[in-house]
Formats: structure tokens, C-alpha cells, sequence
């Protein structure tokens, strides 16, 4: 039996070590402080897209814990009682996520810089990435309406979704799978339509995510149709995540109250409202930027790879 081989070899492991140390040599550089957040909360994220894993059964808590799908909550944490510009390398999980491209257990760089704007970020995101890669790497940058008009001709801030769903060339069983809500269908045509023309050999920064996508992102200040929110790919392989951060309080728990009732529309557990997160950034969020990296997307880049397994000692092993 020979299932209780790793996935990867020393080899691997080696230049994951290095590419970890090249990416605190930059953040000590720029006098970013690397901190640790729990893994086990109360609170789970409310974000539809996103499946928490439940301990459901803890005899300290007596109620049920999730294993944290990201630190994001907890550094705004940090943030809020006066901590500097932050980040974390660390072990994330997310339920229903396994493949080539995914793992329910994988590694998240996260970081949080003060004061910076969307393009500020953006620049600091490429300059991870280029430490990260040990290479300088070239930027397109485009709206998001933009890519959906040059890709499939529809304006994503107006189609409907009959419109998305013939533009995903959706066959009836497909279209009563998702169903009705409209953001599903916009995240259906970005993943099949749109980001499978971006260029394979460097980056692509799409940002301006519609309002409706603003996750944990402010509006933009110019354009509150449209967030300060952005995502980085290598031509459809999603790398990271970011935002200018939302600093209201009462927006987002109306955000959270929202995702909640998306997810029961949806037929997915409720999530617990985060009340600590509110509670800090009712005491005061600074302006900040944030941003989340798959540790081991960066690695498959570097090391020419399509298959996650390549790059990680372990893969997750549902019949061990």
C-alpha cells in the first residue's frame, strides 16, 4: 500500500521553503509585522460562495466552532487596536473545494497596509507576487465590465439572466442549477468566458467588481456602482483577492444579513453573525487595504505545474 506516500518530494518542499522566505524578506523590507490569528472561531464567513467546516461537536465551547476559511476577521482585529501593517502565512480550510486547482486544507498569505488605495494596493499585490516568483512579471490591468464587454459583448452592471445563461451557453439542467440569482450567473461567465482570454504568460488584474460583488470592499468613492475590489490572474487561474476595506460597521452587518439571506435562497446553512468583527470596526477600522493569496497557486506558477499535488507534501485524502 502505498497511499501513505507524500505528494510531492524534498525537492518541492525546498523551493516552497524558499519562496517563503523571499516573501518576509519583502514584507521586513517594507516594515510589515507577521502575526498569528486562531484557526478554530465561533463565527463563520457569510459569504455564499464560500463553505465553512463545522466542529460540531467541542466540549470547551458547547456549541458548535468553523474552522477559519481565512485570518481576515481577526486581523481587522489587530487593526483596530492599533496594530501596524500586518500579515500571515497560514493553513486555511474551505468545504466542497478539491481538484487540480483546489484543496479543503491549503495555505493562505494574507495582508493588511494602511492608508493605501486601490491602485497602491494593486502595485504592493504585483510586487508580492514578483518577490514571491523571484522574477519581475508584466500587468494587464482592466475594468470588469470591460473584460465581459470584450469577451461576450454584454454589459455585466445590466444583462439579466437569461441573458448570462445564453451567453454560458447553458443547457436546461444547467440553468435550474443555478437558478435565478444573477451574481451566480456573472461568476458562471467570468470563470468560462471571460478569464479564459486572458494571457497565459502574465498577469491580469481585473478590478471595479459591480457593487453587488463588493464582498468586504468599500464602494469606490468615484463610482458606487462599482467596488474597490480586484482580483489577480495568470490567465484563468485565480491567484489572489483584494479590497480597499470596508470600514462601516452597520454596512456590513447589512452585508452579512444579506449573504445570509442568499445562502438560505440557496438552501446553505445560515452563518452566526460575526459580532467581534462588528465590534472593531465599530471602535474603528483605519482606512486599509487588504489582500488574500493561495500560497500554493504561486508555487504551481513557479514551479510550471497544473496539479496542486505537485506542490504540497500532502493531499487531502477523504477514504484514508
Amino acid at each position: 500500500m502505498s497511499d501513505w506516500q507524500p505528494a510531492s518530494g524534498p525537492g518541492a518542499a525546498a523551493r516552497r521553503a524558499r519562496m517563503k522566505q523571499r516573501i518576509r524578506a519583502y514584507f521586513a523590507a517594507a516594515h510589515v509585522l507577521e502575526v498569528d490569528t486562531p484557526v478554530l472561531s465561533p463565527y463563520a464567513v457569510s459569504d455564499p460562495q464560500i463553505e465553512s467546516l463545522e466542529v460540531t461537536r467541542c466540549q470547551v465551547s458547547g456549541r458548535p466552532l468553523y474552522l477559519h476559511t481565512s485570518p481576515e476577521f481577526c486581523m481587522k482585529r489587530l487593526l483596530a487596536a492599533d496594530y501596524p501593517d500586518i500579515y500571515s502565512m497560514c493553513r486555511v480550510f474551505r468545504d466542497g473545494e478539491s481538484g487540480r486547482l483546489h484543496q479543503p486544507e491549503f495555505t493562505m498569505l494574507e495582508w493588511y497596509r494602511l492608508g493605501m488605495g486601490l491602485d497602491e494596493i494593486v502595485a504592493d499585490t504585483v510586487g508580492v507576487i514578483g518577490a514571491a516568483l523571484d522574477r519581475d512579471i508584466d500587468v494587464d490591468t482592466v475594468d470588469y465590465r470591460d473584460a465581459f464587454i470584450a469577451a461576450c459583448g454584454h454589459d455585466p452592471f445590466v444583462a439579466d439572466v437569461a441573458s448570462l445563461a445564453d451567453v454560458a451557453e447553458a443547457d436546461d439542467a444547467l440553468r435550474a442549477a443555478v437558478g435565478e440569482e444573477r451574481d451566480d450567473w456573472l461568476d458562471l461567465v467570468l470563470a468560462t468566458r471571460v478569464t479564459p482570454q486572458f494571457a497565459p504568460d502574465h498577469l491580469t488584474v481585473l478590478r471595479h467588481y459591480p457593487a453587488s460583488q463588493a464582498a468586504l470592499a468599500r464602494l469606490c468613492p468615484d463610482d458606487p456602482s462599482v467596488a474597490d475590489r480586484f482580483e489577480v490572474f495568470l490567465g484563468p487561474v485565480e491567484l489572489a483577492n483584494g479590497y480597499v476595506e470596508l470600514t462601516d460597521s452597520k454596512e456590513q452587518l447589512r452585508r452579512i444579513e444579506a449573504d445570509n439571506v442568499a445562502r438560505q435562497r440557496r438552501g446553505r446553512p445560515v452563518r452566526p453573525v460575526d459580532k467581534l468583527l462588528l465590534a472593531a470596526l465599530q471602535s474603528g477600522l483605519p482606512d486599509c487595504a487588504g489582500v488574500a493569496l493561495g500560497l500554493e497557486r504561486l508555487l504551481m506558477l513557479f514551479n510550471k505545474t497544473d496539479d496542486i499535488a505537485n506542490v504540497i507534501t500532502f493531499t487531502f485524502q477523504a477514504d484514508a
